[in-house]
């Protein structure tokens, strides 16, 4: 068995905008020619004998930029249609014929996101012994028969309809010898390959289409399409900035962190108010789009932030974040001190820091860990905070 593929584009697309824009088949989604999807579908499955495509015959230059850079294009057939889409499919199963096909799938170039599921899925009954094979799926929306004054008159039994696809499948010589008899008796009034089967005595055998498999008729689809197909190349730009700060401790009454003061035996040292957990987050903020650190925007010789609540500097970080066109994801601080205890004063530090980002307190963590008596924060002469933001700042093209 070969499977051959007939495409059809030789239709004009005269509901999918204005004839300046070109045939439909042509237009660009996801920065290709729709033609060029639904091939590159074709091309790449493994069983894909030899592929003809039914062209306009003003189209030729159309096509040859589509598939440029295509692998594989090079090998196709290509071959002139119609007037009617009848005529053009009959034009290509002549030319498949010339080939050592023994089966073909007629498909759509308007429908380009068929999938290698729904081709294996055809192949398979293929291989069972099936002649002729129709993709659909079943009609879920309620259905109404309606008069040409647009007045409903019933409600149409949906069980048992389905909505047909492509690629419809046949065996070569049962499909040419149906569509030279329609040919041969002037029957042009089929809409599908499917029906002239049927008409010809070909048992059809439905197999589940896809989903996805939508053919693009008017403008909107082509708009869709290419938002799709845009969306799913882009890759959300997904910035992590990592901060770490650390103060000294010094007698006094109490220590400030996330803003919050608890009353404790000593004291930060620092030019502001040495919350170190602020001033880590600040770095945080910072790195993620490249605008330096705190001692950059804040210097410690200027004096005019002596004492200064470390809180105008998270949220001066956060606008230029915003201003770079950043979204504050979310926000994480680990707190590394033997004392005082951070646990009964963790969620006022966390509304702190949800208030100053503006952010839902769900994204907005704080953490302890004691340094187990070692080094200089287990001597206690000194608070250490390591900080972790993460900010989405659109997508990027992979």
């Amino acid at each position: 068995m070969t499977i051959g593929i007939v495409i059809v584009a030789a239709g004009r697309g005269e509901r999918a905008g204005s004839p300046q824009e070109g045939p439909k088949q042509y237009r660009r989604i996801g920065g290709e020619a729709v033609i060029h999807h639904a091939l590159t579908q074709f091309l790449t499955w493994p069983r894909s004998g030899p592929i003809v495509v039914v062209i306009h015959p003003d189209d030729e230059a159309l096509l040859s930029d589509a598939v440029r850079g295509l692998a594989g294009a090079q090998s196709m057939i290509t071959t002139f249609g119609g007037e009617t889409r009848q005529k053009s499919v009959f034009a290509g199963l002549r030319a498949l014929s010339q080939t050592q096909a023994t089966h073909v799938m007629i498909h759509d170039a308007a429908r380009p996101f068929v999938d290698h599921a729904l081709l294996n899925r055809i192949a398979q009954a293929f291989d069972d012994g099936e002649e002729a094979i129709l993709p659909a799926m079943a009609v879920t929306d309620t259905l109404k028969r309606a008069g040409a004054d647009g007045i409903v008159h019933e409600t149409v039994p949906r069980a048992g309809l389905y909505a047909a696809q492509t690629p419809q499948s046949f065996s070569l010589p049962a499909i040419r010898a149906a569509h030279e008899k329609a040919a041969s008796l002037r029957r042009d009034d089929f809409t599908d390959d499917a029906s002239i089967a049927e008409w010809a005595g070909l048992t059809v055998r439905l197999v589940e289409g896809a989903a996805d498999n939508v053919k693009l008729t008017i403008k909107r689809d082509l708009a869709m399409a290419d938002e799709k197909l845009s969306s799913a190349q882009m890759l959300p730009d997904v910035r992590t900035g990592n901060g770490y700060d650390v103060h000294q401790l010094v007698p006094g009454d109490g220590v400030t962190l996330c803003g919050v003061f608890m009353p404790h035996d000593q004291k930060l040292s620092g030019h502001s108010d040495a919350d170190v957990a602020l001033h880590a987050l600040t770095d945080a903020l910072l790195a993620t789009c490249g605008a330096g650190d705190i001692g950059d925007h804040f210097p410690p010789s200027d004096m005019q932030w002596k004492g200064a609540a470390s809180r105008i500097f998270l949220a001066h970080a956060a606008e230029i974040v915003r201003q770079h066109g950043g979204i504050i994801t979310n926000a994480d601080i680990s707190l590394v001190a033997e004392a005082p205890k951070i646990a009964p004063h963790r969620e006022a530090m966390r509304r702190n820091l949800s208030e100053i980002l503006g952010i839902s307190l769900d994204r907005c963590s704080v953490k302890a860990t004691t340094n187990e008596k070692i080094g200089f924060i287990g001597r206690k002469e000194g608070i250490a905070a390591i900080a972790t933001a993460t900010v989405v700042y659109g997508f990027l093209k992979p």
